[in-house]
């Protein structure tokens, strides 16, 4: 194919792509698209096998892996590398506390917790897992439900997107490197290594697993427009049906990208988030407010009790199938999201601590998600308990559970087509956020990719969620969870790569960064003096002026430390091993060896670029 002869826009596309992570990726999705297509009477069998393979053979690694990932992101935020700024030494936040607690939010939002408000506390109730040795359809289970469901969207889903995110951030902002997720791992295997053929094979892998991380959603999603459009008798659900909604909102999400109103598509996210928000509250003040509420504070405490016990648990004696279906599928999902959420988060923190990140990410979503479920959740296992009625032929149907529960509430009809809009407006904007982050990846860390690759993905992703519907049949939800946590396989390594590659770096820029310190000192007096005293005689308080210090010890070498007229002096700690020193065994005097310092894992490397030299790691190199 001749390039030259192509329009000026599809050829400038075609040069600002990274072809070798763009072809490998493409090629790689277009053959698991045709596996499926060209096996499609077998795909059903097909995807449950492979669902079980994966789940017995790496569901432990998963486990493992992602509770790792929460004590690596507490190990950040607790040590000394919180104090280390995403960015510039003295750059302040990009976005006020306020303004970046709601755009958490808005990432932690999505289909997923429309989809699964009402069905995963209800299945959890009726069908506990055999592992945590509760029956069924008792007050235990009602507990250990809400628990398990806190588990699965609490912090070790955020935990995931805290390596992603924090990694990100630190890479860009503070070292000036692209933004993609190669870099995560310069610390631990050099830059040479990551623009060759080892971070290209990462950004594919990343590619792949966040295309099919959000077909799988955009899939969850349709099936509910699907399911609540039948409930309320306004269409019949079927194949047709499936096609034209995937069509019709994928033609929104493409529509947003071609017509490049960035302005528009937040306009068109805050109206999503304040859709969901009036979802929640009209079910929380229509249904039982009080119990609700009793019931928030009494989860919150469960998953903190429960979460030692069940974040290690691999059910090694169950055989009900219940950990792959739930818990392994959930990590395996978040991990294919983790590229496109990380990068959200990591645009939005500019300037905070590593600290203030980790735990913000942690603990604001955790908090909302624990509201949102208690209220959907809690509401649908107080309304089975006391009515029976929202069980299709004794099981929970997750489609329809959520308009289940919203048909036994005042103005029925009115809050079905609520939630069919919020579903719909979650649709488009993961549909088109996703094409971006993918894009981004596929131009090597371009921030403004051209807007027709982002129309190719937002298409390839539409297809790929129509495709895993049809060809599953019946089984269309194994389908989908099936390349999730297949998906993520390989990307799991990366992520853990990514812990040991970011604490490497870390250490380096703790031994290297200051701690600045004000020292006072207090006024000196020739001898003792007579204490004031009160007019009935006793000694007046001594008011406190500051520290009082010395720095008679320093010698000549020691120019300009002097005490200026505010009285105080700023200075520049640095805390340095015992490696690092040489002492005079004749004279006891301590030098510093720059020499026997810490290494850099980053070597100091220059990039011509804008986000270098607006980066912490440019500026030090041009001062210096």
């Amino acid at each position: 194919m001749n390039l030259d002869k192509k329009p000026n826009a599809v050829k400038e596309a075609w040069d600002g792509l990274l072809k070798p992570v763009f072809v490998p990726a493409s090629i790689v999705i277009f053959a698991m698209i045709a596996f499926a297509v060209v096996y499609s009477s077998t795909a059903a069998d097909a995807f449950t096998s492979l669902n079980t393979a994966i789940t017995d053979g790496v569901g432990w690694w998963y486990i493992l892996a992602t509770t790792g990932f929460v004590v690596f992101a507490l190990y950040c935020g607790i040590s000394r590398v919180g104090n280390i700024r995403l960015g510039r030494d003295d750059e302040k936040p990009e976005f006020g506390v306020m303004s970046w607690f709601a755009m958490l939010f808005s990432a932690g939002m999505g289909i997923g917790l429309v989809f699964y408000g009402v069905a995963e506390p209800l299945s959890h109730y009726v069908v506990p897992p055999e592992a945590g040795g509760v029956a069924g359809s008792t007050d235990a289970a009602a507990n250990q439900a809400m628990e398990l469901t806190l588990f699965h969207w609490g912090l070790h889903a955020w935990a995931i997107y805290v390596v992603v995110g924090l990694g990100l951030a630190y890479m860009t902002y503070r070292k000036g490197r692209p933004l993609s997720v190669r870099w995560l791992l310069e610390p631990l295997l050099g830059r040479k290594r990551i623009e060759g053929g080892i971070g290209h094979a990462i950004d594919t892998v990343a590619i792949i697993g966040t295309l099919f991380g959000v077909a799988t959603s955009l899939g969850f999603g349709v099936q509910q427009i699907s399911a609540g459009l039948s409930y309320l008798g306004w269409v019949e659900s079927n194949n047709w049906l499936t096609v034209l909604l995937i069509a019709g909102v994928t033609g929104l999400a493409t529509f947003s990208v071609v017509s490049g109103v960035s302005k528009g598509l937040k306009w068109l996210s805050n109206i999503n988030m304040g859709l969901a928000a009036g979802l929640a509250i009209f079910v929380l003040v229509a249904g039982p407010t009080l119990f609700l509420m009793q019931s928030w504070v009494q989860n919150l405490g469960g998953y903190i009790q429960a979460l030692p016990e069940m974040m290690l648990r691999t059910s090694p004696f169950a055989d009900d199938g219940w950990a792959g279906a739930w818990t392994i599928f959930y990590w395996g999902w978040w991990m294919s999201w983790a590229p496109f959420v990380g990068m959200f988060i990591a645009r939005i923190s500019r300037g905070r601590t590593i600290r203030e990140f980790v735990f913000g990410v942690l603990l604001a979503p955790t908090i909302i998600g624990s509201l949102w479920f208690t209220i959907f959740g809690d509401a649908g296992i107080l309304r089975q308990r006391e009515n029976g009625d929202l069980l299709v032929d004794g099981a929970v149907d997750t489609n329809t559970s959520l308009f289940q529960l919203l048909d036994g509430l005042p103005l029925a009809t009115m809050s079905s087509v609520l939630a069919i809009f919020v579903i719909v407006f979650f649709f488009v904007t993961s549909s088109d956020s996703g094409s971006l982050v993918i894009d981004i990846l596929s131009t090597g860390g371009e921030l403004e990719p051209p807007k027709i690759t982002r129309v190719y993905w937002s298409i390839l992703e539409g297809t790929a969620a129509t495709i895993l519907l049809l060809v599953g049949g019946t089984g269309s939800l194994t389908a989908l969870q099936t390349m999730s946590i297949a998906t993520a396989v390989p990307f799991s390594i990366i992520l853990v790569l990514a812990c040991v590659s970011m604490v490497k770096a870390f250490r380096y820029d703790v031994a290297t960064t200051p701690r600045y310190v004000r020292v006072t000192q207090t006024p000196t007096t020739s001898g003792p003096e007579e204490p004031e005293r009160t007019a009935d005689g006793a000694p007046k308080r001594r008011k406190r002026v500051g520290i009082s210090s010395t720095f008679s010890g320093l010698g000549p070498s020691t120019v300009g430390l002097t005490t200026p007229s505010n009285g105080h002096v700023v200075l520049a700690v640095h805390e340095v091993s015992s490696e690092s020193l040489e002492v005079d065994p004749d004279t006891g005097a301590v030098e510093f060896s720059q020499d026997s310092g810490p290494v850099d894992p980053l070597r100091g490397e220059v990039f011509d670029s804008q986000e270098f030299a607006d980066s912490h790691e440019g500026q030090s190199q041009s001062n210096s």
